[in-house]
């Protein structure tokens, strides 16, 4: 009786323990995106582009183009290492088309789910994001894109940190008959969490 009793109150202590570190803190967060289209393939036979002009025998060349992200989260911090944080994002992308010195800008709003692994001031993020086309500046072929997230920080305060992520799409954004090409950003910003008792 004497154990039962025993096992029952570290059990209780510990589960206590583990409400005790239950926490929810909004956040906002902001900075730079680096973004390209994916490559794809190349066709001797040529192919149409995003406005429905035929090119012949010129491959793709999409490189990158800087814009800007901003955005709101909330961190549920649920363990001591383990946080999950939903987020609004407004992210402008796109890519600068080489072949017809074009630069092509889309805007997303982004809802992302991410799981944030914390070691003292390092933290690691890994998620998935559904993106929704707000404004563009071409014929886009989809108007939702579908990414995963990848990202590292660290937090010089409770309240502010720094971090870089890549974005991954995996819904073409212009899908032609010569290849699919998807959204490639790399973000580098920084966060700043209301320290909300």
């Amino acid at each position: 009786m004497k154990k039962v009793l025993i096992i029952a109150f570290v059990t209780l202590m510990c589960v206590s323990k583990a409400e005790a570190q239950v926490s929810f803190k909004p956040g906002i967060r902001g900075g730079l995106n680096i973004s390209h289209f994916t490559k794809g393939t190349f066709s001797n036979y040529g192919y149409y582009d995003y406005n429905g002009n035929y090119i012949s025998n010129a491959p793709d060349k999409y490189n990158s183009q800087t814009a800007f992200n901003v955005g709101f989260y909330g961190a549920l911090h649920l363990t001591k290492y383990y946080t999950l944080q939903p987020e609004i994002d407004y992210s402008k992308q796109g890519s600068y088309d080489e072949s017809t010195k074009t630069k092509l800008t889309v805007t997303y709003l982004s809802l992302a789910i991410l799981n944030k692994f914390t070691f003292d001031k390092f933290n690691v993020h890994i998620g998935p994001t559904i993106d929704f086309v707000v404004d563009k500046n071409f014929n886009a072929d989809s108007e939702v894109d579908l990414a995963f997230i990848l990202g590292a920080g660290y937090n010089f305060t409770k309240e502010f940190g720094i971090e870089a992520r890549i974005k991954k799409g995996i819904i073409p954004v212009i899908d032609n008959s010569n290849a699919n090409h998807t959204n490639v950003v790399f973000q580098l910003g920084a966060t700043y969490t209301f320290d909300i008792k």
